[in-house]
This record gives structure tokens, sequence and C-alpha cells, in this order.
């Protein structure tokens, strides 16, 4: 779609396009819970060029998904990414090299301490990739925490949970407990130490960095919301 306003405003949440509200796929209104949210909502859409390109309108995307897909069944939404508990990447260790092993006890422990004082829950941490099962009070809290959160907030968290493989890193980001690049280098560690290792393939260096940008924006929507 080629742009087709000159100015953009916002008015109690909502993004005018003209003087035209903005509304979602489904066609209803796009209202930003936030005043923070909406000015950068509307800073997506004044940034168009000649077309609109969704890839450049994270914020965007996200409300979309807030209100359209999130809010429908936000318990069934919420269940979904709840199950990342019983195989959060953080509680799954190399066995080999030991240098690796002790690269991702260093990055990984405090992270997971940080959940165990969090939620008072405690984690099996298991040497392999044969599922080793949670304790159900540990999958329940943690389901819990995520049940809780508004359909603004889900929608940003599941790129959180699903990019990183990991609900711990997702409620850290949440809850301001890391920066989204650190988040992100942690739970891609092995990834980074293979290419220390070996060298950088390009192919999955730019996958990474997509993921990145994926994942950092995922995040800087959850501050917006604050």
């Amino acid at each position: 779609m080629k742009r087709f306003w000159k100015g953009v405003s916002v008015v109690d949440g909502a993004v005018l396009l003209d003087g035209r509200p903005v509304k979602t796929p489904a066609r209803a209104p796009l209202l930003a819970p936030s005043p923070a949210l909406a000015e950068a909502i509307a800073g997506e859409w004044r940034a168009v060029g000649e077309t609109i390109d969704p890839r450049t309108m994270p914020l965007t995307g996200f409300t979309n998904a807030a209100i359209d897909r999130v809010g429908a069944d936000p318990a069934s939404f919420a269940a979904t990414l709840s199950s990342y508990a019983e195989t959060d990447v953080l509680c799954y260790r190399a066995e080999n090299p030991p240098e690796l092993a002790a690269r991702q006890a260093d990055v990984w422990d405090p992270m997971l301490d940080w959940a165990r004082h969090r939620y008072d829950v405690a984690f099996t941490v298991t040497a392999g990739i044969v599922h080793a099962a949670q304790p159900p009070e540990t999958v329940a809290r943690l389901s819990a925490a995520v049940a809780a959160r508004t359909p603004f907030e889900l929608a940003a968290l599941s790129p959180l949970v699903t990019i990183s493989g990991s609900l711990v890193a997702g409620l850290m980001i949440a809850e301001r407990a890391i920066e989204a690049d650190a988040a992100f280098d942690a739970t891609h560690l092995d990834e980074i130490w293979q290419a220390e290792l070996w060298g950088e393939d390009y192919l999955a260096t730019e996958n990474r960095t997509a993921r990145r940008a994926d994942f950092c924006a995922a995040a800087r929507y959850l501050g917006l919301l604050a």
C-alpha cells in the first residue's frame, strides 16, 4: 500500500492519519494503552516513505496482534507461552566441551537464580538434550506469572520467549531485570560460541541479526507499556 496521508497525530491513545484513526487488520480501533506507546507508533507512521513496509513498523504490529489475536483469547495465548517453562533452554547444558559448559553456568545460573528468588521456584538442570521434567510447582507459578499479563504484554512476550527459547529470559525482560541485548546473547550463547570457535557464517550471522532486531523491538514495546 502506498502512503496516502500527510499528517500523523495522537488523540487519547489513537493514532490518526489526517484526522482518521488507524485500524487493525480486523478493523478494530488501534488504541495504545500508554501515551509513550501511542507516540512511538505514531513515529512509525510518520517515518513511512512512499510505501508501507510492515517490517519497519514492529510496534504497530505488536499492537495489532494484541488487539486482534491475543485479546480474543488471552488465556490460550498465555498457556502456549507457559509451556516453555517445561523446556527452558537455560536448564539444558552442554556435556562437552567443558569450556562451553562453564560459560553456560556463568551466564545462565544467575538468570535461574533470579527466577528462583522472584517466584520461589526450583529448577531441574540437566546435561544434554533429553527432556527433564520441571517441578509442577515451578510450572504452575511461572504459568501464573504469564497469565497475569495483559494482552499487550503477552503480544510482546511471545517473540521474546520463542526467539530465546527461555520463559525465564522473557520474564526477566518484562520485569526489567536484564537488558534485551544481554538476554539475547545469553540465550544464543551456544551459537555465539560456535561462531567464535569456527568463524562466522554469513547466512547464520544475517539470520541472528534479524532475530536480534525482532527480539529488541519486543523488549522496547514492553518498556513503552509502562
